[in-house]
């Protein structure tokens, strides 16, 4: 009995002694670099949020045309003195913008409309800051988890491209002798749009850093392809109702009509067709670009309750909330829209319209990301 007991004890100190495979960082879900960056990216999607709104405010309160310059350095630094904000006024003063339709404004009256996009184009700085000492960080530190570099270094490249573009909006309404007051529409629903495509991509990097990659591969067996395809569908509907929706914006259409469900008392308003050529009616006349703004919402409601019926359908309960969710976020903007409508767009009703499309875009996303990569029903599993 002696000898079969040492040699147990010989065994168990030779396991004792046998180092313990560890998971890599890639495969700790929750924590260690993939856990650090998933936070780093859920600030980034907030100030991307935020971003959207001030940009809503700055459209809003026609202030976008107030900084006739492009300055990424330099421009950080808002008017230090009297003599600078009268150089910025001046400026100002020389656009059809001023000419045109805001004569009446004194230096205080234009110091209001400079400060918010001052502030527009101050957070996005600070966002492309936050970018990079993110980024920096971790990959100085190797905590970038495998294949994630060209994912992260991708949002870097979609931000500064959306500084470019932003200025190639404003540029279109800094005018001197054209009679321009505003930015051109099809330039604003790029601006955008690709805010919507940035922070889009922020919510699914953070749908996926939420689960390690073991359980990725394994959820992804599970993938309920009808549901991912009419998903995906409803994705890229939503998105161009949200173009549709920023050249409504541009041109102020939401403000030419103020009933509901009739445009003007008719199904098609009477000024629908009155500039020529026929195609710049499809970008600029008021009464057109509202009527399809609103057609478009009718089929993308239609066709959210139709993936809704097959979302129900899910075996898995997570996914069912989900679908659950866009519908509910779907109806409750459709309420938003038309009172946007009746109330003839006021600032306030009009960004939450704005800010719930977000929201809409995002539960979207969601929906599509548990189709691809369902949870298994369990008391405790990982939450998205």
């Amino acid at each position: 009995m002696s000898s079969k007991r040492k040699l147990f004890e010989e065994v168990d100190s030779a396991d004792a002694a046998r180092p313990v495979t560890r998971p890599g960082l890639i495969d700790q879900g929750h924590g260690g670099a993939r856990g650090a960056i998933r936070v780093w990216l859920m600030m980034l999607f907030a100030l991307v949020f935020i971003m959207i709104a001030v940009g809503g405010l700055t459209r809003l309160t026609d202030s976008g045309l107030s900084i006739t310059e492009w300055r990424p350095i330099t421009g950080a630094l808002p008017p230090m003195s009297v003599a600078e904000w009268e150089a910025e006024f001046a400026k100002y003063q020389a656009i059809d913008e001023f000419r045109i339709q805001n004569q009446w404004m004194q230096l205080d009256d234009f110091k209001v409309i400079y400060w918010w996009e001052w502030g527009h184009r101050q957070l996005g700085r600070v966002i492309g800051v936050v970018w990079a000492l993110g980024f920096g960080w971790f990959a100085i530190r190797r905590q970038i988890p495998t294949g994630w570099t060209p994912k992260l270094l991708w949002l870097g490249a979609l931000g500064g491209a959306q500084g470019a573009i932003g200025w190639w909006m404003v540029s279109s309404g800094v005018t001197q002798g054209e009679g321009t007051t505003d930015v051109a529409s099809y330039r604003l629903a790029t601006h955008l749009g690709l805010a919507f495509v940035i922070l889009g991509f922020i919510a699914w990097y953070v749908m996926e850093l939420g689960r390690s990659a073991r359980d990725l591969m394994q959820a992804r067996r599970a993938k309920e392809a009808k549901q991912w395809g009419l998903s995906t569908g409803l994705l890229h509907f939503a998105f161009l109702q949200i173009l549709i929706g920023a050249l409504v914006a541009g041109i102020d259409a939401g403000r030419s009509y103020t009933d509901w469900p009739l445009m003007g008392g008719q199904i098609l308003p009477a000024s629908a067709f009155t500039l020529e050529p026929l195609w710049r009616n499809f970008f600029e006349s008021p009464g057109l670009v509202q009527f399809i703004h609103r057609v478009t919402g009718y089929l993308l409601a239609a066709f959210a309750v139709v993936v809704w019926l097959r979302g129900r359908k899910s075996s898995h309960a997570n996914t069912r909330f989900a679908f659950n969710a866009v519908l509910a976020a779907m109806a409750l903007q459709i309420v938003i829209g038309i009172a946007t409508v009746l109330y003839g767009a006021p600032a306030h009703i009009a960004l939450v319209h704005q800010l719930m499309a977000v929201i809409l875009w995002v539960l979207i996303l969601r929906a599509r990301f548990l189709s691809g990569y369902p949870i298994a029903t369990s008391l405790r599993g990982p939450s998205i």
